[in-house]
């Protein structure tokens, strides 16, 4: 019972103290909150007061920043002012001293044109003194103006020959001395590197018999067989007392070899007649077709030319059987290839293009006994058909002088062409082709003014030109030497080159009595 009294007075206890407790609870928290809201409220008091405090410091900082830029800037405005004082007054100091300056010009305009004046009246003078002196002088020395200018126009041309003749030989000898040591090496080196042999061709070919007694057959009855293979052919056949043997004759390489290896067919062949001789004959025209094509390609591989149209391979194979002055003009294109090869190589230039158009240079005259025309035209032509580099077709052009080489290759195609032309042994001659050259070398020397006697030597290759001394001087040798081998490059054909050699000789004679 006790128990329960003591519960029940403290429920009762509880009851009557949780609410005087909330209620004390909430008035210390309302009065910490007035005290925070007060500090607070101090504090932002305090933040005003001092922020407008700032606020005036920093305005009263700016005015004073702009009260010394405002000085500053009159500072400067002055001293501009007085600069610009300054310069009006050096202006107009300008103006003054160029007013002056000015009147000063006049006065000196003013006393040139007396000048001028008083000198076109000495000129004048002078002119007139000079015109009686030169009366004078015209009637003391017996001459008019015009006879006194020729004469001294005379004097100055001889002095100016000489000095032309001088000046011509000290630059001959400079560049001969740089430049025959250095050529030489190359050339020799070129020429050692390709050696070739040189057969001469003739215009006939024989063609060796079993016996002689086929030598009948090859007639035939009534010579019909004969005239057959002459008649198919174009080549004369000779048949005399040459034992076992019959010449072929003709001018025209290409028909020889097609009658040459007919003829042989037959006679291998023993059966001889008309139908059988023209059925050879077309056999034999064939294989020399064969035979072209084999040379052409066996001349782009030796000059290592490549890329070549067929067309101008087969031309190439054609040059086999065409010879100039009797050398072989295949070989002597696989040779000049080679030699501009070798010279481009050792030059540093272009060795692709040179060995093209050394091998191509003569390509006109696989064609040039059916097309009107020199062979350097009708190669030029056939080369721009076939769309060959316009480099090689001017090097090809060139190689004659007919026109100036646009690159050093071309250059060295023309000395290729000279040197395999030139060997000894390399080219022949008829003795009436031989004999007209010489006499038309001679001729073309006697032609000019002061030669005494000239003789062609060497087999043409010099020459030698005596000229009279009284006409002839020293430094008149030498332009004389140029003109004759000017002369002899514009109007003769040759191989190789012409040395002109000039000879004046001057002799004293006196007799002891």
């Amino acid at each position: 019972m006790e128990i329960v009294i003591v519960i029940a007075t403290v429920l009762i206890s509880a009851a009557i103290f949780i609410p005087v407790g909330v209620q004390i609870r909430k008035k210390i928290a309302e009065s910490k909150i007035k005290g925070a809201e007060n500090e607070a409220n101090k504090i932002l008091e305090l933040a005003n007061k001092e922020a407008e405090n700032k606020k005036k410091e920093e305005i009263f900082k700016a005015k004073e920043q702009i009260m010394q830029e405002r000085k500053d800037l009159e500072q400067e405005i002055r001293e501009r002012r007085g600069e610009i004082q300054k310069q009006e007054s050096r202006m107009m100091q300008k103006e003054e001293n160029l007013d002056k300056k000015e009147e000063a010009l006049e006065r000196k305009e003013r006393e040139n044109d007396k000048k001028y004046q008083e000198l076109d009246e000495k000129e004048k003078q002078l002119e007139n003194a000079v015109q009686e002196q030169m009366d004078k002088l015209q009637q003391i020395a017996h001459l008019s103006v015009e006879e006194a200018k020729k004469i001294l126009l005379d004097e100055v041309e001889k002095q100016i020959k000489q000095e032309k003749a001088n000046i011509i030989r000290e630059e001959e000898a400079k560049a001969k001395e740089e430049s025959t040591k250095k050529a030489k090496e190359l050339l020799t080196y070129a020429v050692q590197k390709c050696a070739a042999d040189h057969t001469s061709e003739t215009t006939v070919s024989i063609v060796n018999l079993p016996n002689d007694d086929m030598k009948g057959r090859i007639i035939g009855r009534e010579g019909r067989n004969i005239k057959t293979i002459e008649n198919l052919t174009g080549i004369d056949l000779i048949i005399d007392d040459t034992p076992e043997a019959v010449i072929l004759s003709g001018f025209d390489p290409l028909r020889r070899e097609v009658a040459k290896i007919a003829l042989e067919k037959l006679i291998e062949d023993g059966r001889i007649h008309p139908a059988k001789i023209e059925e050879m004959v077309e056999k034999a025209k064939e294989e020399v077709q064969a035979i072209i094509k084999s040379e052409g390609e066996r001349a782009t591989l030796e000059a290592g030319v490549m890329g070549l149209n067929p067309e101008l391979v087969m031309l190439l194979g054609k040059l086999k059987y065409r010879t100039s002055y009797g050398q072989n003009v295949l070989n002597h294109s696989i040779e000049v290839s080679n030699l501009a090869r070798i010279m481009a190589d050792e030059l540093g230039l272009d060795t692709k293009r040179a060995r093209r158009a050394g091998l191509l240079h003569d390509i006109g005259k696989a064609l040039d006994h059916d097309m009107e025309g020199t062979h350097v035209e009708i190669g030029v032509d056939i080369l721009k058909k076939f769309k060959e580099n316009p480099l090689v077709i001017n090097a090809v052009q060139a190689h004659h002088g007919d026109v100036e080489p646009q690159t050093l290759e071309a250059v060295l195609v023309q000395a290729a062409d000279a040197i395999s032309a030139s060997r000894p042994g390399a080219r022949r001659e008829t003795l009436e082709a031989y004999i007209k050259r010489l006499e038309q070398l001679e001729e073309i020397a006697d032609s000019f003014e002061g030669v005494d006697k000239s003789f062609a030597i060497q087999a043409g290759r010099e020459i030698r030109i005596i000229v009279k001394p009284e006409k002839i001087s020293d430094a008149e040798m030498t332009l004389l030497a140029r003109d004759v081998a000017k002369k002899v490059e514009a109007e003769m054909d040759y191989p190789g080159q012409i040395k002109v050699n000039v000879i004046r000789e001057s002799r004293a004679i006196e007799y002891a009595k």
